[in-house]
């Protein structure tokens, strides 16, 4: 016999917010931040070795998905770090009401977003 009843059902009542979008999206980033750095640190000690070992980590970074894998490391950085401003100011504990979560939610999103375009924009010497 088979069991109708959810197992949670909170699962189908619950309405997304943007806090938890952002908080689920910093655990993300961190991950993903974390597993760059380790990767940037080996290809760091990789130029030790010499130049001959390097070159197809830089074509590998010069092709489209590399630079698709750098913008997104940018914006992953950026919205860390936007997220980690706004997790700081919240434990000073400014912030909590309803209205500032979102407004401060809608600049961590929006913000990585334009922080990445300029960077992007000043890699490519528009400035």
């Amino acid at each position: 016999m088979e069991n109708k009843t959810p197992l949670s059902p909170h699962i189908q009542i619950y309405k997304w917010h943007i806090s938890s979008l952002v908080s689920i999206s910093h655990r993300i980033t961190g991950i993903i931040n974390i597993i760059a750095v380790t990767f940037i640190c080996l290809l760091a000690s990789i130029l030790i070795l010499g130049e001959t070992n390097y070159k197809f980590f830089y074509f590998f970074l010069s092709s489209t998905i590399g630079k698709f894998l750098i913008l997104g490391l940018i914006w992953s950085f950026s919205f860390q770090i936007l997220s980690e401003i706004r997790h700081a100011i919240m434990d000073l504990g400014y912030g909590f009401e309803l209205k500032t979560t979102k407004i401060t939610g809608l600049m961590v999103i929006f913000g990585s977003i334009v922080l990445t375009i300029f960077f992007y924009l000043v890699g490519k010497n528009f400035f």
